[in-house]
């Protein structure tokens, strides 16, 4: 792994416990030399985990659309910082740079990030790893809702396998590093043949 993609909040948050593991999450991907790819922001937890990156000596891409220069702040110290012109575009561009995938806390548009590749995972689109730091238990919903859809019948139990959930950056990475994707044969339970 050489870039992660990192999805996360651009505001800090209820309590100090969400900035202190974007810090050690930023320094973690310092520390294995990985470069963190991420939105671009220098609020939130999004300039947090760059902000610990670069200062261990990191490398950090930043990529943000016009719209948001303003509204996000963008991060003028990053090693590089791009500007497209969507959302989608920053999107697609994160998605094609990075080697895997890592959820921080966030919110509405954290999740639609994570939904979205953790959908082209579903139909094969890649192979990348996908991350989810669970930090406080910020998560717990979100996973008790994918068990609530694999009992309902409307996601396979085995798409569960494709996410790494941890609640230490560095195991989590380490353990994002050794990922291999599950091998399966088809995307939705077709119907019986007798009925």
């Amino acid at each position: 792994m050489k870039r992660l993609a990192v999805y996360c909040g651009s505001s800090s948050g209820r309590t100090s416990l969400y900035e202190e593991e974007s810090k050690k999450l930023g320094k973690a991907l310092a520390e294995r030399n990985i470069e963190l790819v991420y939105g671009g922001g220098a609020v939130g937890m999004m300039g947090i985990t760059a902000n610990a990156a670069l200062s261990d000596g990191g490398r950090v891409t930043g990529i943000m659309p016009k719209m948001l220069q303003e509204r996000e702040i963008a991060h003028p110290m990053l090693t590089d910082l791009i500007i497209v012109n969507s959302m989608h575009d920053r999107k697609s561009m994160m998605a094609d740079m990075a080697d895997a995938f890592l959820i921080l806390p966030g919110g509405a548009g954290t999740m639609e990030e994570f939904f979205e590749v953790f959908t082209w995972a579903q139909l094969g689109l890649h192979k990348k790893s996908i991350g989810i730091l669970n930090v406080d238990e910020y998560y717990d919903p979100l996973l008790n809702m994918l068990d609530h859809m694999v009992r309902e019948g409307f996601l396979h139990e085995s798409y569960l396998s494709m996410l790494q959930i941890g609640r230490d950056s560095g195991k989590l990475i380490d353990t994002m590093q050794e990922y291999e994707p599950p091998s399966i044969e088809r995307y939705v339970n077709e119907p019986d043949d007798n009925s």
